[in-house]
């Protein structure tokens, strides 16, 4: 993927234009280094899957979303509520600006 991302502290989304009638796809990047209980990553890539649903695949289009911040600076690693509502926050900010 060739495209360069809309981003920002939290998220990078890459975002690229189907060609000749593909299903548009989803590419997840929550690495272990950024959030490292797989509790906290299946979450945010929950998080992340409800909101390529509803907001990006309106269009016909491949979608990578990266998590950019690690999780947990302040709660000895776990992705605590406010912080998931932060990060939920800054993602839908991306969508809204890309699709």
């Amino acid at each position: 993927m060739r495209a360069r991302p809309s981003a920002n502290a939290c998220w990078a989304v890459y975002i690229e234009a189907l060609t000749q009638g593909g299903r548009p796809q989803l590419g997840l990047a929550i690495p272990k280094k950024l959030a490292k209980r797989a509790v906290d990553r299946n979450k945010l890539k929950r998080l992340s899957r409800e909101l390529a649903r509803k907001r990006i695949f309106g269009s016909n289009s491949d979608c990578v979303i990266k998590l950019r911040q690690s999780v947990g600076k302040k709660t000895q690693g776990r992705l605590r509520k406010q912080e998931q509502t932060t990060l939920r926050a800054k993602l839908m900010e991306l969508a809204n600006a890309a699709g």
